[in-house]
């Protein structure tokens, strides 16, 4: 492992093993075992059924859809997808939970081993393991802020079908934790299989930390309960990992247990001893018969899977000659790379005729001037008031030089204001570029007679003076002089 993965204590250095399970709710309509609705926000326990509140009596009912997104999942981080699996009953206690237990599966998951490829700041790239997804029940939710001394119970969220994905413990960082929860989070909405909103509590996190010296052992291992959003996720790990330091360089022992999260402090603190597999007393559920999916039903969901980010990210690079950071950035939301490529091969011609837009000039654009203007506005590209269609119609009036790129900058500004159509700003407000050599010869030689000094300087060897010169005829022109055609008039005009 590099050096450079390694934690400075004081007695030494320290390696953090990461290990991460993330919650996803599955998208569907209906839960897992019943036909209730899972509509996010609704009034509390209107979305129960008699399954979900555990009245005696009561069958589950396994919903096919949610199967079929599980499935999907599992295809889509390659991993084995497994014909035969159990659903097990995971006993416990917790006020909202009704039953007295989870159903979700243990030994026999629905999805084994696959593997996640992380793309680092850096450029570089790792694959972490995948050790399994299985579906499991959602429980419902414990209020403890609405009364003074009594809990709430609000089991809307009882019996929601999520996917619990497990890593392999193969991260040693927090900055690796956060790039695997961004890229799972992203192949999770490129299928369409879980909405990844980490704010309504749809896509959670556990985050499993231990240390240990170099080459030893893995040390004990805690775990931080429902973190939900990546920041949190890497402070979580970041303040666990120096914590577990500390305690071991003072000559102290750690204690497998379940940590919470507290954002405002940053900090973790111990809730309950972790429990071991023995304590839930796991056993096949009698209600429910194995899972048997065929191989041809498996063939049928990997045919609707769509191109997923690291395909995407090959085909930018070889396709459109993108480097491997702008690909990376457009790929990483399903809806940055639809925008992209609609702006690509998006409507009309330039004014030589040809079709199409620079792919590199396009993704400068979607990614300075789109998303820096989206960010400051606090809204994503869904919502973007440029569309795809504008935003490659003012590119090409860059490419067919009807602008130049300083004007195109203020015309953005314009349309990301107004809504409006490049070229009906262009000629509103009269900003085509000058490409008349006649018009900017005039410019040209009013600029030279009234600077005579330094013209005779550049002429004398001083080169730097063209920059002053362009300038000066740029603002002549109110910036509209084509900057290639100025050049090469000017260049003509100068020489001794």
């Amino acid at each position: 492992m590099s050096s450079t993965h390694l934690i400075k204590g004081k007695t030494g250095e320290w390696e953090v093993v990461i290990g991460l399970e993330v919650h996803a709710q599955v998208t569907s309509k209906a839960k897992l075992f019943s036909g209730a609705a899972t509509a996010f926000g609704a009034e509390p326990n209107t979305q129960v059924s008699l399954i979900d509140a555990a009245m005696p009596g009561m069958l589950p009912v396994i919903n096919g859809w949610c199967v079929e997104q599980a499935v999907k999942t599992g295809l889509g981080l390659n991993a084995q997808v497994n014909l035969h699996s159990v659903f097990d009953r995971k006993n416990y206690f917790y006020a909202d939970l009704p039953a007295g237990y989870q159903i979700s599966q243990y030994l026999q998951p629905i999805v084994g081993k696959g593997e996640l490829l992380l793309d680092l700041a850096d450029g570089k790239s790792r694959t972490v393991g995948i050790t399994r997804l299985h579906l499991e029940m959602d429980a419902g939710k414990s209020l403890h802020d609405q009364h003074p001394s009594q809990t709430y119970i609000d089991l809307n969220r009882s019996g929601v079908a999520l996917m619990e994905i497990v890593s392999e413990p193969d991260m040693r960082t927090a900055e690796e934790a956060g790039a695997y929860v961004r890229k799972l989070r992203s192949i999770l909405r490129y299928l369409g299989t879980c909405d990844g909103n980490m704010e309504e509590g749809s896509l959670r996190c556990d985050c499993n930390v231990s240390v240990r010296r170099p080459g030893q052992p893995y040390g004990t291992r805690t775990e931080t309960k429902n973190v939900n959003s990546v920041r949190f996720v890497m402070a979580a790990i970041e303040h666990e990992a120096r914590r577990q330091i500390e305690v071991l360089e003072s000559g102290g022992t750690i204690r497998q247990e379940t940590r919470l999260f507290d954002p405002n402090s940053g900090t973790t603190r111990a809730m309950r001893g972790k429990e071991h597999a023995h304590d839930y007393r796991y056993f096949p559920d009698p209600d429910l018969l194995p899972l048997e999916l065929s191989e041809d039903e498996v063939a049928r969901i990997k045919a609707t899977l769509p191109e997923l980010p690291d395909d995407k990210k090959k085909r930018f690079i070889e396709q459109h000659k993108l480097s491997a950071f702008d690909a990376g950035i457009l790929v990483s939301e399903r809806a940055s790379a639809d925008f992209f490529e609609a702006v690509v091969t998006g409507d009309g011609k330039l004014g030589d005729g040809k079709t199409g837009r620079d792919a590199k000039l396009a993704a400068n654009w979607v990614i300075n001037d789109l998303f820096g203007r989206l960010n400051a506005a606090g809204k994503d590209i869904t919502a973007s008031p440029v569309t795809a269609g504008q935003l490659g119609r003012l590119i090409g009036l860059i490419q067919d030089g009807t602008i130049s790129g300083r004007i195109a900058k203020d015309v953005f500004e314009i349309m990301f204001e107004t809504g409006k159509d490049p070229l009906k700003i262009v000629e509103e407000k009269g900003l085509r570029q000058v490409s008349d050599t006649g018009a900017l010869e005039a410019a040209i030689d009013e600029i030279l007679g009234a600077n005579v000094e330094k013209v005779a300087e550049y002429r004398a060897g001083k080169d730097k003076l063209l920059g002053f010169f362009v300038g000066q005829v740029m603002k002549k022109t109110g910036g509209k002089a084509n900057p290639g055609v100025l050049n090469e008039l000017l260049k003509k005009k100068l020489a001794p």
